[in-house]
């Protein structure tokens, strides 16, 4: 029962009751809720969530989203959903002083950051900072990165975090060098005209190019991109009267790479071309943090032990647990175990099934649509 009752607002700006400063989980309850756009939270689900002391708190930081537009209340339990508005502030807001040590439960999380379609992204550690800030900083030294890791490990994510300038480029087996370049579109008065690629205008706008899934790329198509990086940082359009173009400061290249993936060929050529090559894998207690229950996350713990270990080909990553998270919110538990077993490969699908069945118990067969009973 949802009785659509609104709650009136607390103008205090709450405490967090364990001495940190007014406003502190505030931030807190508003980057969680954040988090769980699809959600109906009741009060103390969110305060178990950030280790908060004060239920009471909590509500008040609650009802305070609810009374500036961030969050809609309903009462008969009280439950509260962010908004469109409140993902919006919360992507925005500054990062809460760091804890000391003592000062309440739990081991804290980094401000998620906000991509182009709205959605967040968390931040993770990486070389003493995190991977959002050392990205920014490789790019203000003009420094390429490739990405590499299992597809569903958040490497678009990351980039479209780090630089909301991005363009991309989507890499297969039939890209051409004009997707990099441009090419001559019709027009209805039946002429023709050229429409520049993204890579001649994140030259000439001093923005990043995501190249996604370069080693499905060609070689000779890539290799367009090599005097753009390099020193002379200039490419010419054979195309297009042989323009010259000439990169302008901001200028940036990044690259992801699938290992596992058929037909995926990283050549020295290219991998020379990126000074900095960074792992990317699932953060499972990220994965728990975001909703997925325990007993999905340590299924694809096992299985991506097998993966490694060259068991399997598949193995769920963050991208599969949160869908799994998505469909149990919808169509409840068992339909969502039976979908994540349904993903895996035909190959690998009585191991997943098994992980599956250990971790959840009963048993666990593929969604499947059949005659009707």
């Amino acid at each position: 029962m949802d009785p659509a009752t609104p709650s009136t607002t607390s103008q205090a700006v709450p405490d967090s009751g364990d001495g940190r400063r007014p406003g502190y989980l505030y931030r807190q309850v508003a980057v969680y809720l954040a988090s769980q756009p699809d959600q109906w939270l009741k009060v103390g689900q969110v305060t178990t969530a950030i280790a908060a002391r004060s239920t009471g708190a909590v509500f008040e930081a609650l009802k305070k989203m609810a009374g500036a537009g961030y969050a809609t209340h309903y009462t008969g339990p009280h439950r509260f959903q962010v908004t469109k508005a409140g993902i919006d502030a919360a992507g925005a807001m500054p990062p809460p002083a760091p804890r000391t040590p003592g000062s309440g439960r739990g081991s804290g999380r980094r401000q998620p950051v906000p991509r182009p379609n709205g959605d967040l992204y968390f931040p993770r550690k990486l070389a003493g900072a995190t991977d959002v800030d050392v990205l920014r900083r490789l790019r203000d030294k003009r420094i390429p990165v490739l990405l590499y890791g299992p597809p569903g490990t958040g490497k678009t994510a990351l980039v479209e975090a780090a630089f909301p300038d991005l363009l991309t480029v989507a890499g297969t087996g039939d890209t051409v060098v004009e997707d990099f370049l441009g090419n001559f579109i019709p027009l209805p008065d039946g002429g023709y005209e050229f429409v520049y690629g993204p890579l001649v205008t994140a030259m000439r706008e001093g923005r990043a190019l995501l190249i996604d899934d370069a080693t499905l790329i060609p070689p000779k198509v890539l290799a367009v991109l090599y005097p753009a990086m390099d020193g002379r940082r200039v490419i010419t359009i054979p195309g297009y009267r042989n323009e010259r173009v000439e990169a302008v400061d901001g200028f940036y290249v990044i690259a992801g790479h699938n290992p596992g993936v058929h037909g995926a060929i990283l050549t020295e050529a290219l991998a020379s071309r990126f000074d900095v090559h960074i792992e990317v894998t699932t953060d499972w207690d990220l994965a728990r943090h975001l909703g997925v229950p325990s007993p999905a996350v340590q299924a694809a713990i096992a299985l991506n032990t097998d993966l490694a270990a060259g068991r399997v080909s598949w193995a769920p990553q963050l991208r599969e647990l949160l869908g799994f998270a998505r469909v149990r919110r919808t169509l409840g538990l068992p339909a969502a175990v039976a979908n994540l077993a349904g993903r895996a490969p035909e190959d690998d699908r009585s191991a997943v099934t098994a992980a599956l069945q250990q971790h959840f118990g009963g048993d666990v067969t593929a969604l499947t649509l059949g005659k009707q009973r």
